[in-house]
């Protein structure tokens, strides 16, 4: 399955507009960009992203990637469960 990355345009000045798009050119994620994603006051404090729905954020851009990609093996380890 591939993991559903989603950004929110108005977070972009904490440095997620350059996660994005070095996310974006892995083709094993879909990366999509929002002009909201209802997360104001998440948005306001700090870089944050939803993988598959789920609130993922960090102090910087440069950790969130590291939580982003943390994630994602979090949930690829919880589907390989499901199929032993």
């Amino acid at each position: 399955m591939r993991p559903i990355i989603e950004f929110c345009t108005n977070n972009m000045h904490n440095g997620t507009d350059r996660l994005m798009k070095e996310l974006e050119a892995n083709p094993d994620y879909d990366v999509i960009e929002y002009g909201c994603l209802g997360n104001c006051g998440e948005c306001y404090l700090s870089p944050f992203a939803l993988v598959n729905g789920e609130i993922v954020s960090a102090p910087s851009a440069d950790e969130l990637k590291e939580a982003v990609q943390g994630k994602i093996k979090e949930i690829e380890d919880m589907l390989d469960l499901f199929k032993e």
